[in-house]
């Protein structure tokens, strides 16, 4: 099943680039969008996308009299765009997203064969982290980590603060909660006065649960999905060589990690991902 993304402010009809707006609508920070395998996908630089986010964190911190929902920021990458194509529910969840920046770097180079507005960088989440750690150092936001295994989750916050201290480390807790337990886990994350929140659920859940429970979350900043960031800051997944991962070759290297488990997926939805970027894209 195809994605069609649906008419609305930032998902129009048409192809091409459009603009992303700051959280005050002034339009100081103005970044282009172009479609990439039918995600709208802002063309910013990891600071760039770092200076966003305190924009509107001390946007969301100045209307704290009537809290305003938070941003939702997705990743893009190969995976995510075949599955969209196989699941609507992920694909309308993926349309309500504020900022989608690409995880991929297929999805780069895509934009730069097939778009008018090739994208300046990879943004991959575990690299934009430490750009975002920073950058909430010097403006005081504050974060709250989401997700993993108990024992992950607390070795990535102790990493975290390891490697920024200072960071302001407002929460933490672990993925496994049933669906009843959503509105009590969402009040802590804002009872913890939690500027961004990092959502490592895993893809697809973690922006399903972010989509249903924006609401619940008025007052914090951003909702940032982050896949595996909680494993790499945990130190148990490595990261791919450097020429692997500016040859758009990390998965690979994750699939000869893990082939039994890697290697029949990336066989299933690379082809279906480039199907979809090449139809789907400019």
């Amino acid at each position: 099943m195809d994605f069609i993304a649906p008419a609305n402010a930032r998902y129009g009809q048409g192809s091409g680039t459009t603009m992303i707006d700051s959280a005050n609508s002034s339009r100081s920070h103005a970044y282009p969008e172009v479609r990439i395998g039918g995600f709208m996908t802002i063309a910013a630089t990891r600071q760039q996308l770092a200076d966003l986010m305190v924009e509107h964190c001390l946007a969301a911190r100045a209307q704290s009299h009537a809290p305003l929902a938070p941003k939702l920021v997705f990743s893009s990458n190969g995976q995510g765009i075949a599955y969209a194509g196989e699941n609507a529910e992920f694909a309308r969840a993926m349309a309500q997203a504020d900022v989608i920046h690409a995880d991929g770097m297929s999805v780069v180079n895509a934009s730069r064969v097939l778009t008018r507005t090739p994208l300046p960088e990879r943004v991959a989440t575990t690299d934009f982290f430490h750009d975002a750690a920073t950058a909430a150092l010097k403006a005081g936001l504050r974060f709250y980590v989401l997700g993993g295994k108990e024992s992950q989750n607390r070795e990535a916050t102790e990493a975290m603060q390891r490697l920024y201290p200072g960071l302001q480390i407002a929460g933490r807790r672990n993925g496994y909660f049933n669906p009843d337990e959503d509105a009590d886990v969402c009040k802590g994350i804002v009872d913890s006065g939690a500027d961004v929140l990092w959502v490592g659920l895993g893809k697809p859940k973690q922006e399903l649960w972010s989509v249903a429970n924006r609401e619940r979350l008025r007052g914090v900043g951003w909702l940032k999905t982050c896949g595996g960031l909680y494993s790499f800051l945990a130190g148990d997944s490595p990261r791919a060589p450097g020429w692997m991962q500016a040859a758009g070759l990390e998965w690979l290297y994750r699939a000869s990690l893990e082939p039994r488990r890697l290697g029949p997926r990336y066989l299933l939805t690379n082809p279906q991902s480039i199907y979809r970027m090449v139809r789907y894209s400019g």
